[in-house]
């Protein structure tokens, strides 16, 4: 007889279920909306444990009953999330310290409790019968020890589930599950283990107004006798993965196929259709692209990316086996701008990850960071392709940058046994989730420079390719085999590879090197200084690779294997020299000698009408002589690691004419964004920097991105000293672009040069972040912004200027107002408040005019609240939080009110609202966005 038991259970009374195994499982279930209510079972075909009794993961699920090959069996459950029963824990608290150290506590034994299976099930016989079935076997000559060692129990479980607050969510006619981490056991009994694969059959009973999207390929549907009449989806996926790839989502949907490959579609509610259509337009080309790459088709028969309401989507996306859930917040109209490229890398990111981690999942949890990190160049290798190479070395240059100012600590050593096993998993989620992707990318990019980009993706292609094998039962991937790619198929050495990856991936810290050069005359040489550091803490520590001690952990400490090359741009060309060692002796000092003299004519008189740099106007101009370079040196600029071969922070110190020339004459991005980012730092800006940043944001041959950067830097450079130099190139530029000439008006909106668009919408944002000696915005930089606001017109442009506006706003909210400027902000508030109404008749593209008014009403009351009550910006931000208003809009207003409530009334009366408007909100996104 069955037998179910509610209560907690020692971890040494849990059966050993190392070594059971499931073969196959089956998921028919039944979904009520009205109720919020799943019930249903499933049949898993299971090789036992020898002690027979199989553990399971089952949270927060009713369970009716269980049988084993038909017969009813004992079971017991027991839940994971228990009352703080430990309340010792607790009676040592008497400060904020041990209050946490307590709750830390607390929440460390109950992730180890989530770790143990909590549905046991007994899947042996009684010894009689099993005595009896060994005689039987014996009579008939045959022995049963082989049979009994393979022998597989189809184990059945009749359950439900009502009202989850966990793994599958409801929110009117949509359903949907997501996979965060051990969130599958929620919703289905399972083995939620990721090294668990099997195939699965899937059967969805819903209403006959709903549609069933889950993994795997759609099979047939069937009308049910039911009253009203429902139907049954019913999915194949014959691919094995783990529990942690089942995703479902059900809702009254609508079907987009792709016309161009019969395997994608494309899936969004009846509001979103127009917009699902033009936003996936090109898929099936990154579709085709990673096929190509890889020389091998899609590892899954189909693959469908759902689109749901942001207010239900627990992030942006949710990953499952040929299946990914987003948020609808990525699609967008033909009239918007500004989302194309951010959704298309993260809908192109989604796709490699089916290959990357879901499909080929990692061996073990210390080898996470290499299937990310694949899928993440995987979606490099698609920016280059299609949306260009300036944009791809641009983020892979911020996200280095990124990844050398918080590798620190061990939360960061990639393949640390130690800290992937403390972390639980939650190391790929977060803030240091993105730095660990970032990380993981920057890696196996500095690996393809080594190796050279045809080798790397021949390994690739080989991973793929033996994934694919029928032959191989398990799809995983282990540092040690790509370790093992790296020297076969990459050719690199095997001791190169015996550093780097002990150090790179088993450690923490990037290489900080300091540089500085002096040029000696006499011998046409320069002598380059570097001093190399390391970002991680003394005190930080991190397990390497393979569990290997501490004492040869600490010889990996003294640097980095490999040369970092030295890129000189002389007067006569360009020479790479290879030759700053990253190991050994912190302390370098480095000889190289120059390639090119200094003209003759440098070290001579200045000719009678010459001009003072030497040049002649009625001579011919020298073509391989810059006429700016120094008397003293032939060098225009140096460059170190110049391909990004290294994930470095790299500081080097040469003369600001150098930075001038390695602005206007280099064409890499990073070296621009280099260039403009020390010109930024500088603490005396001369007027031949103001120029060089002017005449590069001039420059529509430039890329826009930096273009930006010049804009921002030349905001920085405006100053009382300059005469306002920045500020005024900044107007004049956007001036000579969108203003009327003979009124002095700005003309309509005319946006169809789109990186045109993306420069001239970040100047008002950069005239807003001028300030004059008293930190406070000039007038005319007020003025500005006020009239670009006063006389937008978008009549006649095919493109919203949602974004422009929101642009403009925020732009008021980065305002200093001083005596001079204050008289204008009574206009910019009447303006804000009109956008304010206009956009609450007409909503805006996910209400991101409004989001930037009640942003820009807060500063501008945190400011002056000295002028400005702060009970009339709380009476305009307040209708906002109502439920009609979107997620992200009542997400704003709340922040924005908490900032208003502890300006006034102090932290606690802040954190007391902070915790009735957890309360109170509706949405598990909106309250995780608090």
């Amino acid at each position: 007889m069955a037998k179910a038991r509610n209560k907690g259970k020692n971890e040494e009374q849990k059966g050993d279920n190392s070594e059971a195994v499931i073969r196959h499982q089956k998921l028919c279930l039944s979904i009520d909306m009205d109720k919020r209510r799943i019930y249903g079972y499933t049949e898993l075909d299971i090789v036992p444990p020898e002690n027979g009794i199989l553990g399971l993961h089952a949270d927060n699920l009713v369970i009716d009953s269980v049988t084993v090959d038909g017969e009813p069996t004992e079971f017991e459950v027991f839940p994971h999330y228990l009352p703080l029963e430990n309340g010792d824990r607790w009676c040592s608290v008497s400060s904020t310290t041990s209050a946490a150290d307590a709750a830390g506590s607390v929440y460390l034994s109950s992730l180890d409790r989530e770790l143990v299976p909590n549905l046991l099930i007994m899947c042996r016989k009684s010894a009689k019968d099993e005595i009896e079935k060994q005689e039987v076997h014996l009579e008939n000559g045959v022995d049963s020890s082989a049979e009994n060692n393979q022998n597989v129990k189809k184990v059945r479980i009749d359950y439900w589930v009502e009202k989850a607050e966990t793994g599958i969510h409801f929110d009117g006619d949509v359903l949907h599950t997501d996979n965060q981490i051990r969130r599958a056991r929620c919703w289905f009994p399972c083995m939620d283990d990721n090294l668990q694969c099997c195939c699965y059959d899937l059967e969805f009973t819903v209403a006959s107004n709903l549609v069933a999207v889950s993994t795997g390929t759609l099979l047939y549907q069937i009308w049910t006798e039911d009253v009203p009449a429902r139907k049954t989806y019913v999915y194949r996926l014959s691919t094995p993965v783990s529990a942690r790839w089942i995703s479902l989502a059900v809702a009254p949907f609508e079907i987009l196929p792709d016309h161009n490959i019969s395997q994608l579609s494309h899936i969004c509610l009846p509001a979103d259709s127009a917009k699902l259509r033009h936003t996936v337009g090109f898929f099936h080309s990154a579709f085709s692209y990673y096929e190509d790459y890889l020389s091998a088709s899609f590892p899954f028969a189909s693959y469908s990316q759902v689109f749901i309401s942001p207010e239900m989507a627990i992030s942006s996306l949710s990953l499952g086996a040929s299946l990914s859930i987003f948020s609808s917040q990525l699609l967008f109209d033909e009239k918007v701008i500004d989302k194309t490229i951010e959704t298309r890398i993260k809908l192109a990111y989604a796709l490699a990850r089916q290959w990357f981690g879901v499909y080929i999942t990692p061996e073990a949890p210390n080898d996470d960071w290499l299937l990310d990190g694949l899928a993440g160049f995987l979606t490099d290798i698609f920016i280059k392709r299609f949306l260009g190479n300036n944009e791809a070395r641009y983020r892979r240059y911020k996200a280095n940058i990124a990844v050398c100012r918080a590798d620190d600590s061990g939360a960061t050593a990639l393949s640390a046994v130690a800290s992937s096993k403390n972390l639980y998993g939650t190391q790929c989620i977060g803030f240091f989730g993105k730095i660990r992707s970032w990380k993981s990318v920057a890696i196996l990019q500095m690996l393809e420079k080594q190796m050279g980009p045809e080798s790397f993706r021949k390994i690739l292609q080989q991973i793929v390719s033996r994934a694919q094998d029928v032959n191989r039962s398990l799809r995983t991937l282990s540092t040690k085999e790509f370790r093992h790619l790296a020297n076969k198929v990459g050719n690199l050495e095997r001791p190169f590879l015996k550093e780097f990856f002990p150090r790179w991936v088993g450690s923490c810290g990037c290489p900080v090197l300091k540089m500085g050069f002096s040029y000696n005359k006499r011998k046409n040489m320069f002598e380059l200084a570097i001093l190399r550091e390391c970002t991680a803490r003394l005190d930080s520590s991190a397990s390497m690779t393979n569990g290997k001690p501490d004492s040869e952990k600490q010889e990996g400490d003294v640097g980095w294997p490999g040369m970092m090359s030295i890129r000189v741009h002389e007067l006569d060309g360009m020479y790479d020299h290879p030759i700053l060692p990253m190991t050994g002796e912190p302390w370098q000092l480095l000889e190289i000698q120059c390639h090119s003299r200094l003209a003759a004519k440098r070290f001579q008189k200045p000719k009678k009408g010459s001009k003072p740099d030497g040049s002649d106007d009625n001579g011919d101009v020298v073509a391989n002589v810059d006429t700016r370079a120094t008397s003293d040196s032939p060098l225009l600029w140096l460059r170190a690691d110049p391909e990004l071969e290294y994930l470095a922070e790299i500081h080097l110190n040469q003369p600001v004419q150098m930075w001038i020339n390695q602005l206007e004459r280099d064409r890499d991005v990073v070296a621009q964004a280099q260039a403009i980012a020390t010109f930024e730092t500088l603490p005396q800006l001369s007027f031949s920097v103001v120029n060089a940043l002017n005449n590069f944001l001039s420059d529509s041959k430039a890329f826009w991105r930096i273009r930006i950067e010049a804009a921002f830097a030349l905001a920085s450079t405006a100053s009382e000293e300059t005469d306002w130099a920045g500020l005024n190139h900044l107007i004049t530029f956007y001036k000579t672009r969108r203003f009327d000439a003979n009124i002095g008006l700005p003309k309509p909106n005319d946006f169809r040069d789109f990186q045109e668009y993306f420069v001239l919408e970040a100047i008002p944002h950069a005239i807003a972040m001028v300030r004059a000696a008293d930190q406070k915005s000039p007038r005319e930089a007020v003025e500005f912004v006020l009239q670009l606001l006063k006389y937008n017109d978008n009549s006649g442009n095919p493109y919203s200027d949602v974004f422009w506006l929101a642009t403009l706003v925020q732009s008021i909210g980065e305002l200093e107002f001083g005596q001079q400027s204050i008289v204008y902000l009574s206009s910019l508030l009447k303006r804000v408040d009109r956008l304010l109404q206009f956009d609450r008749l007409m909503p805006s593209y996910n209400g991101i005019l409004t989001i930037s008014c009640i942003r820009s009403l807060t500063q501008i009351g945190l400011k002056l609240s000295e002028f400005v009550p702060l009970d009339r910006v709380i009476e305009l931000i307040n209708p906002f939080r109502t439920s009609k208003a979107l997620w992200k809009v009542r997400v704003e207003a709340s922040r924005s009110l908490l900032d208003l409530e502890f300006q006034g009334k102090g932290i606690d009366a802040a954190l007391t609202l902070f915790i009735r408007y957890l309360d109170e909100e509706p949405t598990i996104r909106g309250a995780k966005s608090k």
